[in-house]
């Protein structure tokens, strides 16, 4: 299939208040823009380089996600762009975030990543982490960071019930983190393989890359 069918295919059956963000990583800009020509406005991309370059060259009314670890001394690089960061993992970050946001007058968006996966690749914060950091001084005087909700990647696993288990413990955390933080209104889980789940589980936003663009190539 096309992306552009891919495309239509997926969001004939996502709810209206679930946010599809294309990962568009490793993908050429010419596969993006057959996305964006279907009408995809969103993109998520994992490596901040890549994105830059990207963002140089297509239409100006994208927006860019960044999906992936961030590494403190990378973000002015995206900071003068960038639409919403999904993997805020920890104070020192934000402080970078905000800084470089300050430099551009801009109010950028941010996830905190909360660690659901039992797999020690996986990056994140534990719940207590993230409500020390809402509830910290330094985020109180961070005003060009937006944190707007959680994101989290489940266990690579064939087993369902632990998925599941997994997006139901981040969809908890969420509850009980908007209940101080009424401003959170996106929970960001669920990928190619699980988003219907994710869906099911209580998630608004979901990032899907292979079912739209096909397989990866990361040779």
């Amino acid at each position: 299939m096309s992306i552009k069918k891919n495309l239509q295919s997926i969001n004939s059956t996502l709810p209206q208040d679930v946010t599809l963000v294309a990962v568009s990583k490793t993908k050429p800009v010419s596969k993006l823009m057959q996305a964006y020509d279907a009408g995809q406005r969103i993109f998520g991309e994992n490596k901040i380089q890549e994105m830059v370059e990207k963002h140089d060259v297509m239409p100006k009314d994208i927006k860019w996600h960044m999906i992936g670890h961030v590494q403190r001394n990378k973000v002015k690089y995206m900071a003068p762009f960038v639409s919403m960061i999904h993997a805020l993992d920890s104070i020192r970050l934000m402080e970078e975030i905000n800084k470089q946001a300050m430099k551009h007058n801009r109010v950028i968006d941010c996830l905190l990543q909360i660690k659901i996966a039992n797999e020690d690749s996986k990056f994140g914060m534990s719940k207590n982490d993230a409500q020390s950091l809402l509830n910290s001084k330094s985020y109180a005087e961070s005003t060009n960071v937006n944190i707007v909700g959680l994101m989290g990647m489940a266990t690579f696993t064939d087993n369902k019930d632990q998925i599941k288990s997994e997006f139901d413990y981040l969809k908890s955390c969420y509850d009980e983190l908007k209940s101080t933080n009424p401003i959170f209104n996106t929970l960001s889980m669920g990928m190619s393989g699980d988003y219907n789940l994710a869906i099911d589980c209580g998630s608004n936003m979901i990032r899907v890359g292979s079912s739209i663009f096909g397989s990866r190539n990361y040779n």
